[in-house]
């Protein structure tokens, strides 16, 4: 079986979202955030039901409509986006890159299909249904580092196609360093994720970096992952990869889906910011994360923002 989808792009012809451009995400009315709840030491806290949250947009109540655990069958399909780094940078490291990131793949069995963007100079990108993982897996096996760091190019590529997914999605990305051959820049890719739902989970090894150039890029994942309710993470060795892939597998497999009709009929365009409470007082202390908010669907004659 050949893979569901396949695209190729180079890094010198790819452009999205530019300043004459709208965002790529079309408002729907139905309103879904994904949400994570860790407790202290940040494990993930299950078994919470709709009572126990509280939906505000633009400090308004909502009525929320759906609610799903992660497992439960009326939970969204899951879409499992991964970017694997194969930049020339990536030599010495590359076994250890794989063998970790096959392990995580081979474990998301709740996934429905993976997209799989592997990006040095060029970015490609492929999907594969959840019956066709050998050959995903084989492709992450031949993939061979070499190149530039087209990262940028490679998130816009993958936030594109996940644009016309329904259901959950989740984007894990692996990258040993910042962007150094992209044709769009972090301004635009900052543009694609608020105008996503997608939830994204970084994981840098900065270790071959200046301390400048480690924080630069440090910072600028945890700017990323963190607008969408994700987390980044730092590894100061590729055997720590394992440890990390585990950890956020728990958090995907203890996510909830809320999903609510907005009190606010208009079709703006605008940005709507939301804010998810828990309620329980014996909750308090916990972490809660999820994205800040979404573009309203824009209607005939709205000036949509950019």
């Amino acid at each position: 079986m050949k893979p569901t989808a396949i695209l190729v792009a180079l890094a010198t012809t790819f452009g999205v979202a530019s300043s004459g451009q709208q965002p790529i995400r079309v408002g729907v009315d139905l309103v879904h955030f994904a949400v994570v709840v860790t407790d202290r030491r940040g494990v993930p806290i299950g078994g919470l039901t709709l009572d126990d949250f509280e939906v505000l947009e633009r400090g308004k109540p909502q009525q929320v409509k759906f609610f799903a655990a992660a497992d439960a069958a009326s939970a969204p399909p899951l879409h499992l986006g991964f970017l694997l780094d194969a930049s020339g940078s990536m030599e010495a490291d590359i076994r250890d890159v794989r063998s970790a990131a096959i392990k995580f793949l081979n474990q998301s069995d709740h996934a429905v299909d993976v997209t799989l963007v592997d990006f040095d100079t060029e970015v490609r990108v492929a999907r594969y249904a959840a019956d066709d993982y050998p050959r995903l897996i084989e492709r992450i096996r031949m993939r061979k580092p070499g190149g530039y760091t087209a990262f940028y190019d490679a998130l816009g590529v993958y936030l594109r196609g996940a644009s016309t997914q329904d259901g959950q999605k989740i984007l894990v990305v692996y990258t040993d360093g910042g962007d150094t051959r992209s044709s769009i820049n972090a301004g635009e890719v900052t543009d694609l994720l608020k105008s996503s739902d997608v939830t994204m989970y970084a994981l840098g090894y900065l270790q071959g970096h200046s301390t400048a150039g480690r924080n630069s890029a440090q910072l600028e994942l945890q700017r990323f992952s963190g607008m969408t309710g994700g987390q980044a993470f730092f590894p100061s060795s590729p055997k720590e990869l394992d440890a990390l892939y585990e950890k956020i597998r728990q958090e995907i497999a203890a996510r909830y889906t809320l999903g609510y009709v907005s009190s606010d009929e208009r079709s703006d365009g605008s940005w709507r910011p939301v804010e998810i409470k828990l309620k329980r007082p014996d909750l308090k202390g916990v972490k809660l994360r999820t994205r800040p908010g979404y573009f309203a669907a824009a209607g005939p004659g709205s000036v949509v923002p950019r």
